[in-house]
């Protein structure tokens, strides 16, 4: 006799998780694994530079706590679920447009350092994975967004090829752009990451680690989903 708890727990969808630093490959892959499951994408780097945004157009200095705490109490964030993917708003507008400059993703690595900024957004993502069925990615989803998850993915590959995929992915969209200032972006950002006091990017104990640095996209993808499918209780109807 199967219990009804026990057949719940079977039908649930599973939670992945998809961890790394900045251009490791880790945002088009969640996308894509999510598109081959039928899964939801949760960015939850997008809501880090959507704070980033909110404090960038109030001219709010990141090291000004107490306004940065104003700025996050009188703010209500969501992430909102559509058949093409999330969304982030702030206060009933949606921002993701303006999520993607530099200048945001710089200021959102700094912020996310700020454990006020985490206490305000850790309850956002966890809502919007609370009956799994997502593919979540970031910096911390295994270490301490979804420390529970079923699979846990950390994609990595060496510096001099991520700088390359980001200088790429931006001279892609803005035009002309300097790869010494995108590598100093990157470099930052991987300092600010790794070594932050609250929640640094590090692989979870339980996370399987995939080099991508030779990888294309979709050998990366079929990486992924050949790890998924190892899991004895996948589920992803």
């Amino acid at each position: 006799m199967v219990h009804e708890g026990a057949s719940a727990m079977k039908q649930r969808k599973m939670t992945i998780v998809i961890d790394g630093p900045a251009g490791s490959g880790k945002s088009t892959v969640s996308k894509l694994v999510a598109r081959r499951l039928g899964y939801a994408y949760l960015d939850t780097g997008a809501l880090y530079r959507a704070v980033a945004y909110m404090l960038i157009a109030a001219g709010v200095e990141a090291d000004d706590r107490d306004i940065v705490s104003k700025h996050l109490a009188d703010a209500e964030i969501r992430c909102v679920k559509t058949p093409s993917g999330m969304f982030v708003q702030i206060n009933g507008e949606d921002v993701t447009a303006h999520l993607r400059a530099e200048e945001v993703s710089l200021r959102a690595s700094r912020i996310s350092a700020l454990p006020l900024v985490r206490a305000k957004l850790l309850p956002v993502q966890r809502e919007a994975g609370r009956d799994g069925g997502i593919v979540a990615e970031g910096r911390d989803m295994a270490t301490v967004v979804f420390p529970e998850a079923e699979v846990k993915i950390f994609l990595d590959a060496d510096e001099n090829e991520r700088i390359k995929r980001r200088h790429r992915e931006l001279a892609a969209r803005e035009g002309r752009v300097q790869r010494a200032r995108v590598a100093e972006g990157l470099r930052n950002r991987d300092r600010w990451d790794r070594t932050r006091a609250v929640a640094p990017l590090k692989p979870h104990a339980d996370s399987v680690r995939i080099d991508t640095t030779r990888m294309s996209i979709d050998e990366v993808v079929e990486a992924v989903i050949a790890v998924i499918n190892g899991h004895p209780s996948r589920e992803f109807s």
